[in-house]
């Protein structure tokens, strides 16, 4: 029993380790190694953020909700091993000093790791790749002229790492880590009120801010079966353990418009955890994928035993926290029909990065010629469930791609929605933002496009 990792470049070999155990914690209170700060215990300010490597290359992600046995076979590297063996800084470090994008130093740490991780892998999107980490004394720009600066220098070898083999025994005194769909079937099936944990972005907030503790879990990161993405003549398929950033990355050629808004889903270290599956089977009424995946029709595959089920993915969602799967049966992925890149996703939250939405609305518009000849369209935030406008639908489909058009059909959004009022949002807002969010879909597709994360005053 028991996990095997790199911690720094150094081999570690855990026997017993605690299910619900973060790495955070362990770093602070078992290592004594502070340099990983904790502030908001959630996943959002990316003070905790540490350099994680497997095979598929290096990612930063949050510390504070990372359970330790996630970390079998793979490598972290935290603040502390960011400056070379025999102390040299990495250049990231040099230029935050140079270009004085410290005042605290509380966030610092953070900020280092995630601009080290970028460092290793080409990435110049700083702003991307930064709001995730917050400061609230020096100010980003000082960050960002470090990050400009220092994005050219050469990789520190030992920031290049080669993760060790799992322990093979992957399990725990309450926790599994099954290597395969199969090996996951089967115990499932035995221990159907266990927990399922992908990326822990939302069960890790329900140990550190509500103070849970799964009886049972399965950690589903060696289910390597599950984090296949392939593409056939007629479909795009995921994997359930597909990550939101390898899922991103795969639908930008085919549906750019989706692809753009999971840019806003959570932060870069929260899409490095965060599983397309995860994201579907928690039933969240604000998730941002099931919406844009109802617009486009896509199937969901589920499994019981040795049972695979398809169903159309809206029909998933029964109500408010039930959906329709069986005891024992879990998401195993999901299949979007190939076609025209015709959706626009919009997504509203009181902050352009690292939000929940208030209202989520995704528009598949179909026309031939100037006339609608099909429509789906999917809102998330306006019941207790993703949920198709199915009159709005109607009132467009067989009529003109006209401004007169959409002003009909955007009073059948009442039929469709009676949303609720709550801390996010007011119900009247709601509603009149949907409908303005399907006049927006009918102004850019008539070319006049804004972005309104760029409009300045």
């Amino acid at each position: 029993m028991g996990i095997t990792f790199l911690l720094n470049g150094e081999t570690v070999q855990l026997q017993e380790v605690a299910a619900t155990q973060t790495l955070l914690d362990w770093l602070r209170e078992t290592q004594q190694m502070t340099g990983t700060k904790e502030g908001c215990n959630e996943g959002d300010c990316g003070a905790c953020s540490v350099m994680i490597t497997d095979d598929k290359g290096a990612r930063a992600q949050n510390a504070c909700i990372l359970f330790m046995p996630q970390l079998n076979g793979k490598a972290v590297r935290t603040v502390e091993g960011i400056s070379a063996p025999d102390g040299a800084l990495h250049p990231v470090q040099s230029a935050m000093v140079e270009h004085h994008g410290s005042q605290c130093g509380f966030c610092t740490p953070g900020f280092v790791v995630s601009l080290a991780t970028a460092h290793v892998n080409g990435t110049t999107t700083h702003d991307e790749t930064l709001a995730g980490n917050l400061c609230r004394c020096t100010g980003y720009a000082p960050i960002i002229r470090a990050a400009e600066a220092s994005q050219s220098a050469p990789i520190p070898p030992h920031m290049i790492e080669t993760p060790p083999a799992p322990t093979a025994t992957h399990s725990g005194a309450n926790w599994v880590q099954p290597t395969s769909s199969d090996d996951l079937a089967q115990w499932y099936l035995k221990n159907p009120d266990a927990t399922l944990v992908g990326g822990a972005t939302d069960i890790g907030l329900w140990v550190t801010k509500h103070l849970k503790t799964p009886e049972k879990i399965a950690f589903l990161g060696q289910v390597k079966d599950l984090q296949v993405g392939e593409e056939s003549p007629s479909h795009l398929h995921f994997g359930a353990g597909v990550t939101i950033t390898d899922f991103a990355t795969a639908i930008r050629p085919h549906f750019a418009h989706f692809a753009r808004m999971l840019a806003r889903y959570g932060s870069t270290q929260v899409r490095n955890a965060a599983t397309i599956g995860g994201n579907i089977a928690n039933g969240s009424p604000i998730g941002d994928g099931p919406p844009a995946l109802i617009a486009l029709g896509a199937s969901l595959h589920l499994r019981r035993g040795d049972e695979i089920r398809n169903i159309p993915l809206e029909d998933f969602f029964i109500d408010y926290g039930k959906q329709d799967r069986q005891e024992g049966e879990f998401v195993i992925g999901i299949s979007i029909p190939k076609q025209p890149d015709t959706l626009r996703c919009y997504k509203l939250s009181k902050r352009f990065d690292q939000d929940i939405s208030a209202v989520l609305g995704c528009f598949n518009i179909i026309q031939d010629g100037t006339t609608i000849t099909d429509a789906r369209i999917a809102f998330g935030g306006m019941a207790g469930t993703p949920k198709r406008a199915s009159s709005v639908e109607a009132a467009l489909i067989g009529q003109p791609w006209t401004r007169a058009t959409i002003d009909t059909a955007m009073k059948a959004f009442a039929q469709d929605y009676t949303p609720m009022s709550d801390a996010r949002a007011s119900a009247a807002y709601r509603l009149e933002t949907a409908q303005n969010m399907l006049l927006r879909a009918f102004l850019e597709g008539s070319g006049q496009a804004v972005d309104l994360h760029e409009v300045t005053a």
